[in-house]
């Protein structure tokens, strides 16, 4: 999602240092430009000569490079850059940008970049709790300055607090957050159901399916990184769930239908790709049930229809897009779903189709509306979670898919 784009990393003089050369490193393999800029005091932490061998291009130390190529080095590669990112950012450099001091290689070239900016401080917990940084903080933030939330614990100085620089994936998916996606669903708010439901039969025993999540969570990842105020209702899955959104666990099917209803009327985008339940155990027991000869058969009543409550009550200009998961009569069963249920869209999938369905990393959709259908090969689910906002975006701006 970084290929092609152009980072400029600031490193300052903190201990966290030695760290960036793991985030160089990975910018490089996600395919983008990297430039480092140094502080002097940041040299006795790590070489330059690491971040040279890593990124391919000069880290910039020295404000008056003689031996560099002739241009303004901290004009041009702001010029350049899509984002910039300071990590370690000590103290001193928050007062520097903070108050417009420049004076150095890197709080010159802060000053000249009109690109995102990201801050990551790291230093002592008593003096990222001072008032006076608290205050630049703040004042960067009014700016514009993007700051990232230093992370709790054992620091270089022997103490334990805040002031710990987030790990090197962390920094990266704000990069990615700030300047991965076109942000077309920006002011937009998303509710993305994700994974299984889980109905108890008694303490020891439930009935639910094979869903992974991992749609979904693509899903609300994608529409953050498109701009959207993303809530993801999610079963219980084996995977992280994407950063920078509101993650509403659920177990049950009731407890999903509450979760998304009582959210549904302040979104302007539902997109239901959660495997819900449709029966549950008409009485669970509290104790575990005891096995005895012969066979057993458990009462299942029907449970709440998310969608089609979504649909009787869907608010003028929302947008409902459900899932289907078929395994014959792909097409006439999720046409019959968008009438049935006044959905906007679906998405179908055939679950005997190779790289589609539960678990994988792949899926094979059809995206069908009103009037219209489009189907895909196989892709990754992230590339299927970006198709399908497309879709959802091209509909609400009153556009059609085309029939392939």
């Amino acid at each position: 999602m970084l290929k092609g784009k152009t980072i400029v990393l600031g490193v300052t003089g903190s201990i966290a240092a030695y760290k960036m050369a793991n985030v160089a490193s990975m910018l490089v393999k996600r395919g983008c430009e990297v430039h480092v800029v140094m502080t002097k005091n940041a040299t006795n932490f790590i070489n330059p000569i690491a971040f040279e061998s890593l990124t391919n291009t000069k880290c910039l130390v020295e404000t008056f490079d003689r031996n560099f190529q002739f241009h303004v080095a901290h004009v041009s590669l702001t010029d350049k850059a899509d984002a910039m990112l300071i990590a370690p950012a000590s103290a001193n450099i928050i007062g520097k940008i903070a108050n417009g001091i420049a004076d150095d290689m890197l709080s010159t070239t802060v000053m000249a970049c009109n690109k995102p900016v990201i801050i990551s401080p790291a230093m002592n917990t008593k003096m990222y709790n001072n008032p006076i940084l608290q205050d630049n903080l703040d004042k960067l933030r009014r700016f514009g300055y993007e700051i990232v939330e230093p992370a709790n614990g054992h620091l270089a100085c022997g103490t334990s607090g805040a002031g710990k620089m987030p790990s090197e994936e962390v920094l990266v998916a704000h990069l990615e957050r700030v300047i991965a996606k076109e942000k077309d669903l920006k002011g937009k708010k998303v509710l993305v159901t994700a994974g299984p439901t889980i109905e108890a039969i008694d303490p020891v025993r439930y009935i639910s399916n094979h869903s992974s999540g991992k749609m979904g969570y693509a899903i609300a990842k994608m529409a953050m990184l498109r701009g959207a105020d993303v809530t993801l209702v999610t079963g219980k899955t084996a995977i992280e769930p994407p950063m920078f959104v509101d993650v509403v666990p659920i177990v049950s099917a009731q407890d999903m239908y509450d979760a998304v209803i009582s959210r549904s009327d302040e979104q302007d985008i539902i997109i239901k790709s959660a495997a819900v339940a449709d029966y549950t155990p008409a009485n669970v027991s509290d104790q575990k049930v005891k096995k005895k000869d012969g066979d057993m058969a458990i009462e299942l009543v029907r449970t709440k229809d998310i969608l089609k409550t979504l649909g009787e009550n869907k608010k003028e200009g929302q947008f409902l897009c459900g899932f289907s998961m078929e395994t014959q009569n792909m097409l006439e069963n999720s046409r019959t779903k968008i009438a049935k249920k006044n959905l906007d869209m679906i998405v179908a999938n055939n679950l005997k189709t190779a790289g589609a369905g539960f678990g994988t990393d792949t899926n094979v959709i059809t995206i069908i509306t009103k009037d219209s259908e489009q189907a895909f090969d196989l892709m990754s689910k992230a590339q299927a979670a970006d198709c399908i906002l497309d879709a959802i975006c091209k509909q609400k701006r009153g556009s059609h898919l085309s029939v392939d």
